[in-house]
């Protein structure tokens, strides 16, 4: 086990430098732990964790390399993930002053299921989280490590991808950073539909444009 720790440690690093990094699933969670209640936006982390495991599932599997090398099958991942980030930013971008107001909204708070679905099916139908695993299991991980321990490498990084988007909804959800942005809150609502509308534009363009992703090799 002791010979797999630099291994872990390097896995460990590039998922917290991935995980860190702006895209869709933080722009959710903002957005969630804003806009929801402190439960609601936890629940949403909790999801984007639980579709981290999707992506470790197919990795391990080996099915991840064949989508990725497939034009057809990343094509309709890319087309599918789009087009759910698009439906998310309409949501987004339809928000109304005083919006950021969860208690005086509670009529409009997602079911629990609701805002669990949203982060799994936000990390799941996310293209460049396949490319993420991908490489992750092709590149980085050899193929000579046991499944058991590829297989905790991926529960690491679904606990770990839950705990840093709690943390992320945890102070999003504080009253004093609510507060902060009371004012304008819906503008920043819509800040994040646009950047969701900009980032299923360039899933969208990648895909009819025929722009590939690098192939991935060892």
């Amino acid at each position: 086990m002791q010979s797999y720790w630099p291994e872990f440690l390097t896995v460990a690093v590039v998922h917290l430098l991935a995980v860190a990094s702006p895209g869709p699933d933080f722009a959710v969670m903002i957005r969630q732990a804003l806009c929801q209640s402190r439960r609601n936006a936890l629940l949403t982390a909790a999801g984007i964790g639980g579709g981290i495991l999707v992506h470790v599932t197919y990795s391990l599997l080996g099915i991840g390399l064949i989508i990725q090398q497939s034009l057809v099958l990343f094509s309709i991942l890319k087309v599918v993930g789009a087009l759910y980030l698009t439906w998310i930013a309409i949501q987004c971008l339809r928000s109304k002053g005083g919006s950021i107001h969860v208690e005086a909204g509670k009529a409009r708070q997602q079911s629990g299921f609701a805002a669990v679905r949203l982060g799994f099916l936000t990390n799941a139908l996310n293209p460049k989280a396949t490319l993420f695993f991908v490489s992750l299991f092709s590149v980085l991980i050899s193929p000579d490590t046991p499944i058991a321990i590829q297989t905790a490498y991926g529960l690491y990084i679904a606990l770990a991808t839950g705990l840093w988007f709690a943390m992320v909804a945890s102070f999003f959800t504080l009253p004093r950073v609510r507060r902060a942005f009371s004012r304008f809150g819906h503008w920043l609502d819509r800040m994040m539909g646009g950047i969701l509308v900009l980032l299923a534009g360039q899933l969208l363009f990648s895909t009819v444009s025929g722009a590939s992703e690098p192939a991935v090799s060892k």
